[in-house]
């Protein structure tokens, strides 16, 4: 009923930018929250990024300053901006999105597949 698509994901050099793109595309009613979570190898998926509709964010501590997270409601985008990439940041990023379903008054939570980026020392 809904997919995520990202895309943006690779190889870069420490202190490197990318930036990260997710569609989320389907029976959508409306996209609320957005966010991009990551997962290193051997660690939990953990919150990198996350938005409101209205554009309110927040981001993890360690990203502050470096990633930055934005949506285009009309195109059900968000993007991830990141800056001064280190070999840290490696790891599996996935887009999420809490999304009502045409005809359903509930929220549901999706996922995309996963891109990965990985930053060489």
């Amino acid at each position: 009923q809904v997919q995520l698509v990202e895309s943006g994901g690779g190889l870069v050099e420490a202190g490197g930018s990318l930036t990260l793109s997710c569609v989320v595309s389907g029976s959508i009613f409306m996209v609320n929250g957005m966010g991009w979570y990551r997962q290193a190898p051997g660690k939990q998926r953990a919150p990198v990024a996350t938005i409101t509709r209205g554009g309110n964010t927040n981001y993890a501590d360690s990203v502050k300053g470096r990633f930055t997270i934005s949506r285009d409601n009309a195109k059900n985008t968000v993007y991830l901006q990141m800056n001064s990439l280190k070999p840290e940041d490696t790891a599996v990023y996935y887009c999420n999105a809490r999304v009502t379903i045409i005809g359903s008054r509930g929220e549901y939570d999706y996922w995309g597949q996963g891109t990965q980026v990985t930053v060489s020392s």
